[in-house]
């Protein structure tokens, strides 16, 4: 039994230390910023009312990349084609394919007040194919998943997608998932970490 325990104890004390990484990119100090990275700042307040955080900070190491990729994320994230029980489904499917916990800890609850249904977003954080989805949720799975494990789309599929969202949908469906695949990939680099007091709400996914 002892040879059981001790690898099991091993495995979870290492679980526990990657959860707790050394953050990569941690907040600039103020008086480091440079007049490019203060003026990055001062726009991404101007338009969102609020101070950088996730993702936007380690994009601030170039200040360039975050205003232009804050200016895109204006757009798909708050003014998309797609009401919000649809596009925080595509941020969710992309946060769990990344296990970005940091993404998927902002918008599962985004999700669930724009109408997704719990269960669906239940199933997306197993790794499962939600059943009973809704017609144009089903589009637009079938559309992202193909894409993302072919890297290319089947007739059927993409005549279903815009029969049920039209072409900016699915323009739409593609710019959240490349905007937030490019996301995932700089906090999963930076190792972003999640808001004080909270536990990674995605398990590892099998590789």
């Amino acid at each position: 039994m002892l040879k059981l325990i001790v690898p099991l104890a091993l495995t979870i004390v290492g679980l526990a230390a990657a959860g707790r990484a050394q953050d990569r990119m941690p907040p600039i100090p103020a008086g480091a910023l440079s007049d490019a990275q203060k003026n990055a700042i001062a726009e991404f307040k101007a338009a969102r009312s609020v101070d950088i955080s996730g993702p936007f900070v380690p994009l601030l190491r170039s200040p360039e990349v975050m205003s232009r990729a804050r200016a895109m994320g204006d757009y798909l994230r708050y003014k998309s084609s797609l009401p919000p029980r649809l596009s925080e489904f595509v941020i969710l499917l992309t946060a769990r394919r990344w296990t970005q916990q940091y993404e998927w800890n902002a918008h599962q609850p985004l999700a669930l007040q724009g109408g997704l249904r719990r269960d669906i977003a239940a199933a997306i954080a197993d790794g499962r194919r939600p059943e009973a989805m809704a017609e144009d949720e089903e589009a637009i799975y079938t559309l992202w998943d193909e894409v993302q494990r072919n890297q290319s789309v089947s007739d059927p599929t993409y005549a279903r997608a815009v029969t049920k969202i039209g072409e900016q949908g699915v323009i739409d469906v593609l710019g959240i998932t490349g905007y937030y695949t490019m996301l995932a990939m700089v906090m999963n680099t930076a190792r972003t970490p999640l808001p004080d007091g909270i536990a990674p709400p995605l398990a590892p996914l099998p590789r």
